[in-house]
């Protein structure tokens, strides 16, 4: 059997191939191994220790918010753009749990840049929805502060070049508190950073940080791709007694989908859910990797090699750190193809860490060579050029074709 792929979304244009079908691949005969030792493990992962003693005068909080014991009860589901449904999620989280404080640039009566904080000061009040100065520095410090006196600060940060300011905050006080306190204190601080290009913005306005943060022991980073898990992970994100870097994909804010308001905030729950990737389409012939902004394009590319007989399978990470490193793994053994996909720098990116952990755990099973399709090795250019810079859709049913001639 064969099938063909094109690598072009214009069909006048495409260049078809002949590719293989599924091949017989041998046992590897070496032992699946994904957890690491228990001292490494503690140093390079976000700690899940219980809660240190409360401050006095500190307000109600606990690993998780109060009533998150368990699922919250299952209503009908409404359609929202993702923008509005990290909206709805702040809500949500502020009405269960007075501790949760918003500190951010112009978050107070303007909505923030981008409007997601829109009507959140005029519902609980200028002491929860704090406008502050512009000093993304000071903003981190003073949520750090809060977080030990028992508050749950959640941060916004206007634009992902505008957190490096905060960035000596953030990797050396945020991420090493809990390990350097032995589990005695908490940071469960909410940094909310709107990232990714495609906004035609200029410079400083759309960056891919996460590397930065997901190399730096102690901190989550997550990234929603959808209204759905947007309206979920921030309020998990805020319920989880470790720091989380929460990336926006502001290209998608726009992005409309429906969101379920039943949410898991219990503790196996809020783990599992914000170190979990998830299949969003299956497939059999090639795995196709990204999160955040990219997850849309991957879909869209492949339903354009379906067209074409193959079959890829879409997985979203959801989190860049830590990895689901045993979702992708799965996929790949049934395809013996994987393609990984972000906005950000290749160069020493987060598909670089992925790839190598996918190389040494399914070694037996790839067929091809791991490709990543990415940003390029150089400043973020002009927004007149930033479609050259993306991983478009072409980038990807290229590499889907390099991938398919082995």
């Amino acid at each position: 059997m064969t099938a063909t792929i094109t690598a072009s979304a214009n069909p006048a244009a495409r260049r078809p191939l002949t590719v293989p079908g599924p091949p017989t691949r041998p046992s590897s005969g070496l032992a699946h191994r994904t957890a690491q030792p228990a001292e490494a493990a503690r140093a390079s992962q976000p700690s899940k220790a219980a809660p240190g003693p409360q401050p006095s005068g500190a307000p109600q909080a606990s690993a998780a918010p109060r009533s998150a014991s368990a699922p919250q009860a299952s209503a009908a589901p409404q359609t929202l753009p993702l923008a509005g449904a990290i909206t709805a999620g702040l809500a949500a989280a502020m009405e269960r749990d007075d501790s949760v404080i918003l500190l951010g640039e112009d978050i107070g009566p303007l909505g923030g840049v981008f409007r997601v904080t829109q009507g959140l000061q005029e519902r609980f009040g200028a002491d929860r929805v704090r406008d502050t100065p512009l000093a993304e520095s000071g903003i981190v410090g003073t949520a750090i502060g809060m977080a030990l006196a028992g508050y749950r600060p959640v941060v916004e940060i206007q634009f992902d070049g505008f957190v490096f300011p905060a960035f000596n905050q953030i990797t050396t006080q945020l991420a090493k508190l809990r390990y350097r306190s032995e589990g005695d204190l908490q940071v469960p601080v909410v940094i909310r950073i709107p990232y990714g290009g495609d906004i035609g913005a200029i410079e400083h306005h759309s960056e891919s940080p996460e590397t930065y943060f997901a190399h730096t022991a102690g901190l989550r980073v997550v990234s929603p791709s959808s209204p759905a898990d947007a309206y979920a992970m921030i309020q998990q994100a805020i319920a989880c007694p470790d720091p989380v870097i929460f990336l926006e994909p502001k290209s998608r804010y726009w992005q409309k989908g429906e969101v379920a308001t039943a949410v898991d905030l219990s503790p196996d729950g809020i783990v599992r859910e914000l170190e979990s990737a998830r299949t969003v389409r299956p497939g059999r012939d090639v795995t196709l990797v990204g999160y955040g902004p990219t997850v849309a394009t991957l879909q869209k590319a492949a339903r354009a090699a379906a067209e074409d007989g193959v079959e890829a399978e879409v997985i979203d990470l959801r989190s860049v750190s830590p990895l689901d490193v045993p979702a992708v793994a799965a996929s790949v053994r049934r395809t013996g193809r994987l393609v990984i996909v972000h906005e950000a720098p290749t160069h020493f990116g987060p598909g670089a860490e992925l790839a190598a952990r996918i190389s040494e755990e399914c070694f037996f099973s790839l067929e091809a060579p791991v490709i990543r399709v990415g940003g390029f090795h150089t400043p973020y250019p002009a927004n007149s050029h930033e479609h050259a810079y993306l991983p478009g859709e072409d980038r990807i049913l290229d590499a889907i074709e390099r991938v398919l001639s082995h």
